[in-house]
């Protein structure tokens, strides 16, 4: 697999009092901090989910600080890579070390390096004009096997697993494209894969590399534009590409390099976070964590491409819509707030305070709740609140764009909440706990009685059905069936260790069925078809 750590990168100018590392060990080092790190703390370490990490910071700390913190973690997100067994002391020695020297920056990723990546597997005119299989697609999971680089097909009906097909290392997230045919994964890699689910078996037809580290991938989805475009942001370099949506050739890349909106100071790597289509006009709304900018990109002219640029809030991360999917809500979670952009009109709404520390919605819950009307959820990786905010100007003016109630869950290291339009329960992980049972458990609140003042939880021990005998297995990231009756987990093993996927009934709280494999490696993200193309969560 191709990943940033694979990329040789040199040691930089050596300083005094640089500790001692080799050029193997400093490229082992690099590997790991590139796959396992640069996520939250930034690819030169300059910080953002997670905090910065430049030598002035490092060099104060210490060697033992950082080895302490590597080993234990903290409640506010950072894993405990040392104690749940998936570095070993050495490796932790290497990274406290590492930490101490100039970070390398990896080269630039070009028009010329995207078209070498290109692979057009199968051309459109190749294609199936009708679906070859009988497949239910609209209730099908593309279920993220982390760390084999791979995705699983599963029927959401027989829990049969489908297909398993070979993408980019660590898939992030899975997007449908508008007419439900396309899958299109994107790793962290930066290994885009598009999937053809009419295919007599589901398979590749065309991927392609956008950069060296990525996170994002969406398709255009407004009417007359269906199935036209996709697009993909990268975290290095920092930029986001315009593909054909049949073919994923690229067609324009943008830099996202720039000024801070506050500071007015110019940033080296402002990389690209979520990005999400529009439903009311023909425009991609892009993320840019360091700058705090969202940019509304309009892809109806790509020749004359016109963008316009939101001043929000630092560090822009994940969001989703509303219920009514006129207002897109993005987490500035090193800033402890949600900013709001009204679709429609092309502005910003409001940037709310969430009150907790470090918001990690995915994207969102929506809720009806019985005193404030529709509502739209977020965790936080720093402590166990949730914060439920109204998003009904119209009907509900007085609580509109505030935090009308805050939860309290499990504890910190929360990264998705999750809701369905026909259930009464909103779903809350905390897999990034340094305790065990915490981060194998679900926080389950009953959303007709959210009105009371210090509404309970039921603790659903997902890891303690999934029966599994070895390793520190966490539990991520709920998923709905298409007819929300139920909700999926992944218990996330270490890739040596068996897996899991647990599915409990909605109605009554109780397990309905373990899904296990050989072939489910470090189950992560999961993306129902349905679901995921229709926005509803």
């Amino acid at each position: 697999m191709t990943t940033l750590g694979q990329i040789q990168v040199e040691i930089p100018g050596r300083k005094p009092g640089d500790p001692v590392i080799t050029p193997e060990e400093f490229s082992k080092a690099s590997t790991i901090y590139f796959e396992r790190c640069a996520g939250c703390h930034g690819v030169l370490r300059k910080g953002a989910t997670g905090k910065a990490l430049t030598t002035d910071i490092t060099r104060k700390n210490g060697y033992e600080y950082l080895r302490d913190f590597i080993t234990y973690g903290s409640p506010a997100g950072m894993p405990n890579w040392g104690t749940s067994g998936d570095f070993s002391e050495e490796d932790i020695d290497l990274m406290a070390r590492y930490l101490l020297i100039e970070p390398p920056q990896p080269p630039e990723y070009g028009m010329d390096k995207m078209r070498e990546s290109w692979k057009l597997i199968v051309p459109p005119e190749k294609r199936p004009t009708q679906p070859e299989n009988d497949l239910a697609r609209d209730n099908l999971f593309s279920v993220t096997l982390r760390d084999s680089g791979q995705v699983a097909l599963i029927d959401g009906g027989t829990y049969e697993i489908v297909k398993i097909l070979d993408t980019g290392y660590a898939v992030h997230i899975s997007r449908i494209s508008a007419s439900g045919r396309y899958l299109f994964v994107i790793g962290r890699d930066a290994k885009v894969n598009m999937i053809d689910l009419w295919m007599k078996e589901p398979a590749n037809v065309a991927e392609i590399k956008i950069g060296s580290e990525a996170r994002s991938v969406e398709t255009s989805k407004f009417k007359g534009f269906e199935d036209k475009y996709a697009i993909a942001g990268s975290y290095w370099p920092p930029q986001y590409v315009i593909m054909d949506g049949a073919t994923l050739e690229p067609l324009k890349i943008k830099s996202t390099r720039g000024m801070v909106y506050d500071e007015q100071t110019y940033h080296p790597e402002p990389r690209v976070a979520s990005i999400v289509a529009s439903h009311y006009r023909p425009e991609f709304i892009v993320n840019v964590k360091e700058t705090g900018k969202i940019l509304l990109v309009d892809y109806s002219d790509i020749k004359n491409l016109k963008t316009t640029e939101i001043e929000a809030e630092r560090f822009l991360h994940d969001g989703g819509f509303d219920s009514s999917k006129r207002y897109f809500l993005v987490a500035a979670n090193a800033r402890g707030k949600v900013a709001v952009i009204d679709t429609k009109e092309g502005t910003l709404t409001a940037l709310v305070e969430t009150g907790g520390n470090t918001p990690h919605p995915g994207r969102g819950a929506n809720l009806n709740h019985p005193v404030f009307g529709p509502v739209w959820a977020t965790s936080h990786l720093g402590d166990e609140t949730v914060a439920l905010i109204g998003t009904d100007p119209e009907g509900h003016p007085d609580h509109a764009w505030k935090v009308v109630q805050t939860l309290e869950a499990l504890g910190g290291g929360s990264l998705f909440v999750k809701s369905h339009p026909i259930s009464d329960h909103l779903y809350v992980d905390a897999p990034l706990n340094p305790d065990a049972e915490t981060s194998a458990s679900i926080a389950v609140f009953k959303v007709s009685e959210l009105g009371q003042d210090e509404p309970e939880y039921t603790v659903l021990p997902i890891g303690e059905w999934a029966a599994i005998a070895e390793g520190q297995p966490r539990v991520v990231q709920g998923e709905f069936n298409q007819e929300g009756t139920e909700i999926w987990f992944s218990v996330w093993n270490a890739k040596d260790k068996e897996s899991a996927i647990v599915v409990v009934d909605d109605k009554t709280l109780e397990m309905k069925k373990v899904i296990k494999d050989p072939a489910l490696i470090t189950p992560t993200g999961k993306f129902n078809v349905f679901n995921t193309r229709n926005d509803v969560y």
